[in-house]
């Protein structure tokens, strides 16, 4: 099986180390493409407005300056001899669930192969709910063939990206693998912060409050808080159904 490797953490990323090693239980026939510099955070954007350069890293890994669905692009019409039959997006170094779905660079490059007709898998290794600094990539290597195994036995919808992540816990004491749906939080955990440069000029930082919600039973959010590993099915169709059924009563 052609398999590719891509992030959006950038082809030096540890967790681009961890998938490799995921991805050898499966098939050694891999290519890795990946942004230069970390694109966290650039959701489904593509670069359109600026030239983007390639650099061979090693045999088969290539560096991309651009997101990752730039990388995503470029393996496939161009880096690759043949395109692949498989896409593996991370492991991302954060949590991809609830809410950061949206703006998840590592779901966008999946998003962006399931678009192409490849089946795409984006997996997330949750970090610092055990305290500051706490990611535990052992936990996602030895969970990774474990979460795979079903998915890519039985199949999915070729409308549907699967979105894997990992708890925040030591291997061991991982409760298990649970099939969830899309959680949302109950308060926004994105926050702004205002500094101050030497030169008496303001700038801001974004980033994340270390927030907990109350999710529901069944969701991303309550498996991953409950140390579970969590897989989602998802999809780019963002209708609300329910309420454009509504809608039809206004032509009425």
């Amino acid at each position: 099986m052609k398999i590719l490797l891509t992030n959006d953490d950038g082809i030096h990323a540890p967790g681009l180390k961890v998938l490799e090693r995921i991805a050898r239980t499966i098939s050694d026939d891999i290519t890795i493409v990946a942004p230069e510099v970390e694109q966290s955070g650039k959701s489904r954007a593509v670069t359109l407005t600026e030239p983007l350069r390639v650099r061979e890293i090693e045999p088969k890994a290539f560096s991309v300056t651009g997101t990752p669905s730039d990388c995503v692009l470029l393996a496939m019409r161009d880096l690759m001899p043949e395109p692949p039959e498989l896409i593996l997006s991370g492991v991302n170094k954060g949590q991809n669930i609830a809410e950061d779905t949206s703006y998840s660079g590592t779901i966008a490059a999946a998003m962006f192969g399931m678009q192409h007709h490849v089946p795409s898998i984006a997996l997330s290794q949750s970090q610092n709910f055990r305290g500051r600094g706490s990611c535990p990539w052992e936990t996602a290597e030895l969970w990774g063939p474990r979460a795979l195994k079903p998915v890519l036995e039985y199949g999915w919808p070729s409308d549907v990206v699967i979105n894997i992540n990992f708890p925040d816990r030591d291997p061991e004491d991982v409760g298990g693998i649970r099939f969830t749906r899309q959680g949302f939080r109950d308060e926004q955990i994105i926050r702004t912060e205002k500094r101050e440069d030497l030169r008496g000029n303001d700038y801001y930082w974004i980033g994340y409050r270390e927030t907990l919600s109350n999710p529901d039973e069944g969701t991303d959010l309550r498996a991953i808080y409950d140390g579970y590993v969590s897989i989602t099915p998802l999809h780019v169709d963002l209708t609300h159904n329910r309420f454009l059924a509504k809608m039809g009563e206004w032509q009425s």
